[in-house]
């Protein structure tokens, strides 16, 4: 198990959107940010749907201009999600956001700064007990307007410990930031320091986890296509977390923001911090061994399992005889293949033997008769009954059977000595 670092708690939503903690004991929370206009309301109200029906626990809109936050409006009656107003530049977005009846309040110290404005949103967010959440990125943290001080700024951040000094500017202008919400009282904070360096970030999450007791918001900032920024996103999130650091996280692709959420929800699945919804599919990965065009049906029965599938079922899809009986033990149910035949296996016990063409429809139909046996209460999760031998290379699932069955018969050649 891991041990999480204990921080503050907020609460984010109402009883009709549903309610959401952010920091104590709550679960990890995972959040996305809408990828179309504010104020095309009708296109935004469908992209919250799509995005809260994918698993998001938290929606985010952008709101620029007042014709956004307008649209707030008429957005929030008509969704089931928290939303979250991501303001920059100009405060009163953030006061129009909280009028309209918004959940929560996104601000960057590096673009709304005037302590005067900060705290009136502190203290319209304060009437209506709604959190803020200060995000502090490296994109927007160094000084665009004064030229000399942006200079000197850089001339720090490009020095001998790049990380040293860049971590110096982005917690002290956290500090300089929470002082004024200090002095008004408020603690509903979640806090987030992002960069589009993997390792920054690991050593920006740490530096401000031991300086504050805040809920902690992870992310990589400007993490790129989902090819890459996968892997960009994990590897830093992920440190952090087996590390019992971060309370609420956002993975950030330029791609559909579904991914995003996708991704976040499989990383605590990974790591044990969330109770896994749907099923769990594991597959062999490329090998010369493979007897069936494993990568064609994996993603037939990922695609299959996602629709039809709510339980978390252990369902394992492999390509030959050498990992597979291992794997057909530890899935609740699997299919192992030999020469363009399965052996599909539920809970170590053997139910069929079909050809290539029938793995993906017999495969399934075990799938859902077994979900149907779980929640009647006529089968756990889990649960291991048989020990399975793995069958012979050469057997009727190997490459070899038909080769020896024809040649039977015929007489064994001669070996010269």
């Amino acid at each position: 198990m891991i041990q999480r670092r204990k921080t503050r708690q907020v609460t984010v939503g109402d009883e009709r959107v549903g309610i959401v903690r952010i920091g104590g004991d709550a679960p990890v929370s995972v959040q996305t940010m809408t990828a179309g206009y504010t104020h095309e309301i009708d296109k935004c109200v469908a992209e919250i749907h799509k995005l809260a029906a994918a698993g998001a626990d938290l929606v985010r809109v952008a709101v620029p201009e007042r014709k956004d936050t307008a649209a707030l409006k008429e957005i929030i009656p008509q969704v089931q999600v928290p939303i979250v107003a991501d303001v920059h530049f100009h405060f009163q977005r953030a006061l129009e956001a909280i009028e309209a009846g918004v959940h929560k309040i996104r601000l960057n110290p590096g673009n709304i700064n005037d302590r005067a404005q900060v705290r009136d949103v502190i203290q319209a967010c304060k009437a209506r007990k709604l959190p803020i959440r200060v995000g502090v990125n490296e994109g927007s943290i160094v000084e665009r307007k004064d030229r000399q001080k942006r200079l000197k700024e850089l001339g720090a951040f490009f020095s001998e410990n790049r990380h040293g000094h860049l971590l110096a500017i982005m917690i002290t202008k956290l500090e300089e930031y929470l002082e004024t919400f200090h002095e008004e009282g408020f603690e509903d904070i979640v806090i987030s320091a992002k960069s589009i360096d993997p390792l920054l970030v690991i050593d920006a999450y740490r530096a401000i986890s031991e300086r504050f007791d805040y809920p902690l918001h992870l992310g990589v900032t400007h993490a790129g296509p989902k090819e890459t920024g996968t892997i960009r996103s994990v590897v830093p999130l992920g440190h952090l977390l087996a590390s019992g650091i971060g309370d609420t996280i956002r993975i950030s692709y330029a791609n559909d923001p579904v991914y995003e959420v996708q991704d976040g929800l499989e990383l605590l699945y990974c790591l044990g911090l969330r109770e896994r919804k749907g099923a769990e599919l594991i597959a062999c990965p490329t090998c010369g061994r493979i007897q069936v065009d494993l990568f064609t049906l994996t993603q037939q029965v990922r695609k299959k399992l996602a629709e039809e599938i709510t339980l978390p079922i252990k369902v394992a899809v492999m390509g030959c005889i050498v990992n597979g009986p291992g794997e057909a033990e530890g899935a609740d149910i699997a299919i192992f293949a030999g020469d363009r035949r399965g052996i599909i296996y539920v809970q170590g016990q053997k139910v069929a033997n079909v050809p290539e063409e029938q793995i993906l429809e017999r495969l399934l139909a075990e799938c859902k008769d077994f979900q149907d046996r779980v929640m009647r209460g006529e089968a756990k999760l889990g649960e291991k009954k048989v020990d399975i031998l793995p069958p012979d290379p050469i057997g009727e699932l190997g490459s070899g059977w038909e080769k020896i069955q024809k040649e039977k018969g015929r007489a064994l050649p001669v070996v010269k000595a």
